[in-house]
């Protein structure tokens, strides 16, 4: 049984524009201990799914159809008070822009002992502080800089910090939504070394969400592409990456440089993402798909199985 199953999730902003279409019958599944990313250009709904999986949409968001269950249980479900029980207990995520996360007139390790305080009434403040310091020194932070403000912090210590914070109620998913942006490459490196080793050592399931498709690359078992509110392709990350269904997904890899493999020329995606206000009809990708057809224009494509785990929506996968 999959600790995460997200099922025909729909969802759309309500703007004085009229209605974002920001997901459209969005499904995958997360076994215990097991990585996914979700990549996909701005705008594609990943950090939508991220906050409807939490129940912290914005007040204008519209779950019209769909379900999350989490063991079971369908979060969309559950009121506030029974959310605030998972969240941080069950679920946690590490938000980009770690020095936003983080308030910057309070100690950081008060900040984390604040978040175990709230969500787990098991503890005493003596005990937070322990675990604090057990959490710092589990995530490569010396337990001597509790006591700092997020200012005196370099950037890979605050998003350390925040995973820190993410663990603290020891969870069984996060979801780590651009955990590295605007961290240099090295410090990018150092940070996915240290959740992958943390996946390792606690069984965690983990949720990464991210643009660089890299980063997917490196920390995920399984990998899905997200393309104008569609998860258009999902399957074990090394096949997705060696032999694509989805056109998008091919487009991606052309337009990325490889470090490993022959010098090549790049190519980019033609044309820009649809507005969601109106999306194109049949296939959202048609209008910057080089083998679109008529069907692609008329019909929405259905999600197929060329082998086994690995899933595209389209009409011609790998034409």
């Amino acid at each position: 049984m999959s600790l995460l199953e997200v099922d025909s999730l729909t969802v759309h902003y309500l703007t004085a524009k009229g209605k974002v279409h920001a997901l459209e019958e969005v499904s995958f599944d997360l076994k215990k201990g097991e990585a996914l990313g979700l990549v996909g250009e701005s705008g594609c709904g990943k950090t939508t799914v991220a906050m409807a999986i939490m129940k912290l949409l914005a007040p204008n968001a519209r779950v019209l159809s769909g379900k999350i269950l989490l063991r079971g249980e369908d979060l969309l479900r559950k009121g506030e008070e029974e959310m605030r029980k998972v969240r941080w207990k069950e679920v946690s995520m590490v938000f980009q822009s770690a020095m936003n996360a983080l308030n910057p007139v309070h100690r950081v390790g008060d900040q984390i002992v604040e978040a175990i305080l709230a969500h787990d009434g098991s503890f005493s403040e003596e005990e937070a502080q322990k675990r604090v310091s057990e959490l710092f020194a589990l995530v490569g932070l010396d337990p001597n800089r509790m006591r700092d403000y997020p200012h005196q912090y370099s950037g890979g210590m605050r998003q350390r910090a925040i995973i820190a914070m993410a663990l603290a109620c020891e969870p069984s998913l996060v979801i780590a939504d651009e955990p590295t942006t605007a961290l240099d490459v090295v410090v990018q490196d150092q940070i996915l070394g240290e959740m992958k080793r943390l996946q390792m050592d606690l069984h965690l399931s983990l949720l990464y969400i991210s643009h660089d498709i890299s980063i997917i690359a490196r920390a995920c078992d399984r990998m899905g592409v997200m393309y104008a509110g569609q998860l258009v392709e999902l399957g074990p990350t090394q096949k997705v990456l060696e032999a694509p269904l989805h056109p998008y997904t091919r487009g991606l890899l052309n337009s990325y440089p490889s470090l490993r493999g022959p010098k090549k020329r790049l190519r980019p995606i033609p044309g820009e993402p649809p507005n969601l206000w109106e999306p194109p009809e049949g296939c959202r990708f048609h209008p910057r798909c080089p083998r679109a057809s008529e069907i692609c224009r008329s019909s929405c494509p259905p999600v197929v199985s060329l082998e086994n785990g690995h899933f595209a929506r389209c009409h011609r996968p790998r034409s």
